[in-house]
């Protein structure tokens, strides 16, 4: 005979035994649908990566691309310009899942030149160590040497020489197209919500907000999506962070020590400071086509990985605009001066302009160059450069994942 207490005893054994069973089902079945969903975003990951690659071999320009039939996943891309840079906007969807990213994208560069300097004047001087590494457009295939100074001349050049044009070659149409306006949603900076205590930011998959702000940017964070303006002038401050952004004023000032990625556009004059990095990729440029004076000043040891360009004079009023390149310093890129330069730093690129020039003292000497090297083997095969020129190219690479 079975007590009755031992029949209680099976019934709650049996219970719990069924909710065991039951929450091992429920977890399996947890596990396989996360399993899957990790499944499905891998995959849609893998596929934005392909659309990002079939973008860039497509040479950005727009096309459809062909749903997984395996998958079931399917992929599209747009392509828009950032200031002097060119964003690819990937996605990958299937049901309700979506991946997207962006990347700041352009043509790798092919360009050969260390030295194009314009057949106007006289040829080209050199005093002190310099190397110039690349081909060279000069008035004259030879160097001629220079004596300001007590220093040992040492030249070496590697690379063909040829005698250059009485003008620049046609910078890239885009570069005026900036300064004419640029596609943006003009906000005030009170209604941009702050994503942190003192961080603004703007995704790249949204409208590029345009912001007005005070004349002294100083202790807060621009991260992505911005254009600040100025109608009057900026001068930033070390300690703002500013990074990806694109700064528009007449004139412009980087504090000493600052760092950041910008794309600087001004219309009278750019002026850093002392020790100041713009990091990859940065462009500072001054457009001005009348008689009125500007200028790029670039004191010691600043740092600048992009381009600087400055540009829209005519060959009579070369004296009038000029961009002065200070010693200790570094340009990992290119640089284009339809006025005059002068180069106390290296350059890891190429170099373009209508006129050198050199300042000792009360003595400036024109068409000069001294203890220097410009060397375009030293700025690498990935360097994907600011479009200076318009070129037909088949090569487009990644420069930088903003998204």
């Amino acid at each position: 005979m079975v007590k009755a207490h031992s029949l209680l005893y099976a019934i709650y054994i049996c219970l719990i035994v069924s909710i065991i069973c039951g929450a091992l089902l429920y977890f399996s079945n947890l596990y396989n649908q996360l399993n899957l969903y990790y499944n499905i975003q891998e995959e849609l990951y893998i596929q934005n990566q392909s659309v990002l690659n079939f973008a860039l071999g497509n040479k950005v320009q727009p096309a459809e691309i062909d749903k997984d039939e395996k998958t079931g996943i399917e992929g599209s891309f747009e392509t828009k310009p950032y200031g002097l840079i060119t964003i690819i906007l990937a996605k990958s969807y299937i049901s309700n899942d979506t991946v997207s990213s962006a990347h700041f994208a352009g043509a790798r560069n092919l360009d050969k030149n260390s030295i194009y300097l314009t057949n106007l004047s006289k040829p080209l001087y050199y005093s002190g160590k310099v190397k110039l590494v690349g081909d060279n457009q000069l008035p004259s295939t030879f160097i001629e040497t220079s004596y300001i100074n007590n220093s040992l001349n040492e030249l070496k050049v590697e690379g063909k020489s040829n005698i250059s044009e009485s003008q620049l070659p046609e910078l890239n149409s885009d570069f005026k197209k900036i300064f004419l306006g640029i596609k943006s949603e003009k906000v005030k900076l009170k209604d941009i919500e702050k994503t942190k205590d003192s961080l603004y930011y703007n995704s790249f998959l949204n409208t590029t907000k345009e912001v007005i702000v005070n004349q002294n940017l100083s202790n807060t964070i621009f991260k992505g999506n911005f254009i600040l303006r100025s109608d009057d002038s900026i001068r930033v401050k070390k300690n703002t962070v500013l990074e990806d952004v694109i700064l528009i004023a007449p004139k412009i000032t980087f504090e000493e020590g600052f760092k950041g990625t910008v794309q600087v556009f001004a219309t009278k004059g750019i002026e850093l400071e002392e020790k100041v990095t713009l990091n990859y990729p940065s462009v500072i440029c001054v457009y001005n086509e009348g008689a009125q004076e500007s200028k790029i000043k670039i004191k010691k040891e600043c740092t600048i990985s992009g381009a600087v360009v400055l540009f829209g004079n005519k060959i009579d009023l070369i004296d009038k605009h000029s961009i002065e390149i200070d010693e200790a310093g570094l340009v990992f890129g290119d640089l284009y001066c339809t006025g005059k330069l002068m180069l106390k730093s290296n350059v890891y690129g190429s170099v373009y302009t209508n006129r050198f020039f050199i300042k000792t003292g009360s003595t400036s000497y024109d068409n000069l160059i001294s203890d220097i090297e410009i060397n375009t083997t030293k700025r690498p095969d990935y360097f994907i450069s600011i479009p200076l020129f318009n070129t037909q190219t088949t090569n487009y690479g990644v420069i930088k994942k903003v998204l």
